[in-house]
């Protein structure tokens, strides 16, 4: 393995101390030069992130419908969805003495068991789940599947309050000894952000309960139409589906069929409970709602190349093959035609499940890469890689969660120098992949200490700095592809991508998750993407919720959804050059790891700034990124293209970076529009800002 010498970069000056740097309006001149074009910016650079398999796009309303975890009213802790940033699973709990709840194994409707509650004349008894959301005159829709004795009654309520008339009811009699399903329909009469669901009985014997489902009435094949309606303002490219982390576990025939008959599971990636309702064909219609290319994971951690081969027949095989008849049978004769698969998630990162070393990875990528294309020669695989920085990352990553290091991230040879994950798979799989993908994540506000081989927290750090890191981690990325170019015979062949299918601009102390500090350091990361787009396959954002601030009931766009919202509708597909007489300043850390040979950014400093033609060429179009917490102006020079002297500016701006969107409270961010005159012989910015320009070509 090719070993580097890593060198430490330090700050060119004081650090300054404080949220955002202070500093006077620079002095910029830039030239934008329409004649030199890059390569053009695909859809696919739109892209989001959703894990696991049932996400938060999904519109259930309740917890555990299908009786994963026992109905008793132990006062345990209620498990922690790790995935839904810390809501808690709500656990069913018995109406009456406990002793009236059983679970039965032996007839159990799905997965383990299904609660039995046997009767006692005209007292009731049943189970209940509180916690719901609920709003004045919305409409909700469900089933419930029952069996029971003759003698049982049952009534299923929609609780809103704590009136005796805060409630709807359905009555079901004629249950019968083998399951039956029972429709639901339900008006809420008023607001509660703590309504529940209640099932009861009286009369004579028991009755058991195999699975409940409640969802808003106007949902979209199952997903939230509030959600689906903020997304299609986003326009994804892609969702990449099932996962991230749970997909080492995730067994995707848990997923097809009847819903109700799909077994929950315990999720040991997250600690947590999924449900599998969102399986492939209800991934299928999320992607025919939105209007997306699929991107399907496949498990390469506890799973087999048989199993991904079966997807693969599943997905796209004809009707006539045994799983293409397994869709058919489910309500979708024609294939899906999916195109682009990803093998494995981060099979190198110590606290996956599966995690393997590479010498042995690459031989379980290439066997699962074989029977897929076996099924299908015509889909594309992208690879699960780690470029040395990622490997650095993901070490740490390790150590943060209480893993020791295994040998493979022990520094090998020179002091800091970890395996070339990716480097490995295009010298062992370059047969077997179309793209490989990297993910990006970073301590903003940690910089890389070479002689303590960890991310350090730098106090005295402006928030500029620590919004840089994330693009210039992006960077790493590029100077490794420039390695590789040279380094395998490859490149002399075909040109292998990057798909960067997990990035995020990591959470930060400064300030919290979808606030105006992600869509500065989104933005930024974003320009870096596209100054080398010839580079990259696609981009996915981690992930399509983290843009939406979301309750039970509601949701509205965060400042870093609305940035990509700007982007995505306003700015170009045809990258051209912009230079500028700024350089962009140094941050603190460690050559290699995480900062790279030459800075992110560009030459317009504080400014970060990239333009692009529209895909007719008919319009010139610049996004302007001011970190700085003052008003910027810069001098622009244009060249190769004549412009129209009037065009228009979409703008994002925040009073600090902390500021966020959230449900219920007047928007702190909001995309404004504005024409503007006089040409774009000189552009100003507030201080704050996200502006993307567009003006027409003469």
């Amino acid at each position: 393995m090719k070993t580097h010498r890593f060198l430490v970069m330090i700050f060119a000056g004081a650090l300054i101390t404080g949220l955002a740097l202070r500093s006077s309006a620079q002095s910029i001149a830039m030239t934008i030069d329409a004649g030199k074009t890059g390569a053009p910016i695909s859809r696919l650079m739109y892209s989001y992130f959703s894990e696991p398999a049932t996400t938060q796009l999904w519109g259930e309303m309740l917890s555990d419908r299908k009786f994963f975890y026992p109905v008793n009213s132990k006062e345990e802790p209620a498990p922690t969805d790790r995935r839904g940033f810390g809501r808690r699973i709500v656990r069913w709990r018995p109406i009456g003495p406990d002793e009236f709840v059983s679970m039965d194994r032996e007839h159990a409707y799905v997965g383990e068991h299904s609660p039995v509650i046997k009767l006692e004349g005209a007292t009731p008894h049943g189970i209940q789940q509180a916690g719901l959301g609920l709003r004045k005159a919305r409409k909700y829709s469900g089933r419930i599947i029952l069996a029971g004795q003759p003698g049982a009654e049952v009534k299923v309520s929609l609780v809103w309050g704590a009136a005796p008339g805060d409630r709807q009811t359905i009555p079901i009699r004629s249950l019968r000894s083998e399951y039956v399903k029972f429709p639901l329909s339900f008006i809420a009469e008023g607001d509660s952000d703590d309504g529940r669901i209640e099932i009861v009985g009286t009369g004579k014997g028991s009755f058991e309960i195999g699975a409940v489902s409640l969802m808003p009435a106007d949902n979209l094949n199952g997903y939230r139409a509030d959600l689906i309606a903020l997304l299609k303002q986003l326009d994804p490219g892609m969702i990449r589906w099932p996962g991230g982390d749970f997909v080492s576990q995730y067994d995707w025939r848990d997923g097809i069929g009847d819903p109700d008959k799909r077994p929950p599971r315990y999720d040991y990636a997250w600690k947590s409970l999924e449900s599998n309702d969102v399986g492939v064909d209800d991934y299928m219609a999320l992607n025919k709602l939105l209007g997306m290319e699929p991107y399907i994971c496949v498990n390469s951690g506890f799973g087999d190349a048989y199993s991904a081969a079966q997807l693969v027949e599943y997905v796209n095989g004809s009707a006539n093959t045994p799983m293409g008849k397994w869709r058919a049978a489910n309500g979708h004769p024609e294939p899906y035609k999916e195109i682009w698969w990803n093998i494995g998630n981060e099979m190198y990162n110590p606290p996956q499940l599966g995690r393997m070393t590479l010498p042995n990875y690459v031989i379980k990528h290439n066997m699962m890469a074989q029977a897929m294309r076996k099924v299908d020669p015509s889909i594309k695989l992208v690879a699960s890689g780690a470029t040395p920085a990622t490997m650095w990352y993901a070490r740490e990553n390790g150590k943060a969660q209480g893993l020791t290091p295994p040998a493979i991230y022990r520094a090998e040879g020179e002091p800091g120098v970890l395996p070339d994950w990716t480097g490995g798979l295009f010298e062992k799989s370059s047969d077997y992949l179309d793209a490989i993908a990297e993910h990006l994540y970073t301590r903003p506000e940690s910089p890389f200490d070479p002689e303590r081989k960890e991310y350090v927290p730098e106090e005295n750090e402006s928030a500029m700095d620590s919004m840089r890191r994330t693009p210039n981690r992006l960077r790493l990325a590029i100077d490794a592809w420039a390695d590789y170019q040279q380094r395998f015979p490859v490149f002399k062949e075909r040109f292998i991508p990057i798909a960067l299918d997990e990035w995020t601009s990591s959470r930060t102390t400064l300030a919290p998750g979808g606030s105006f500090f992600s869509a500065l350091t989104a933005a930024e990361t974003l320009n870096e993407m596209f100054r080398y787009s010839n580079l990259f396959l696609m981009s996915v954002y981690t992930g399509a919720t983290g843009c939406l601030a979301i309750t039970k009931t509601d949701a509205v766009m965060r400042p870093n959804g609305l940035m990509f919202q700007i982007y995505r509708k306003h700015f170009g597909t045809l990258p051209v050059a912009v230079t500028g007489n700024s350089p962009q300043h140094p941050v603190r850390g460690t050559v290699g790891i995480d900062v790279p040979k030459v800075l992110s950014g560009g030459g317009t400093y504080p400014l970060d700034v990239e333009a692009a033609l529209t895909a007719d060429k008919k319009a010139l179009t610049l996004a302007v990124v001011n970190p700085s917490d003052t008003p910027q102006q810069a001098q622009v020079t244009v060249a190769g293209v004549a412009l129209q002297p009037t065009g228009h500016v979409w703008r994002i701006a925040g009073r600090d970076i902390t500021v966020t969107n959230e449900v219920g409270k007047p928007p702190a961010v909001e995309i404004v529009e504005n024409s503007v005159n006089g040409g774009l012989n000189k552009v100003e910015v507030p201080p704050l800002s996200i502006s993307v320009y567009e003006f027409p070509v003469q």
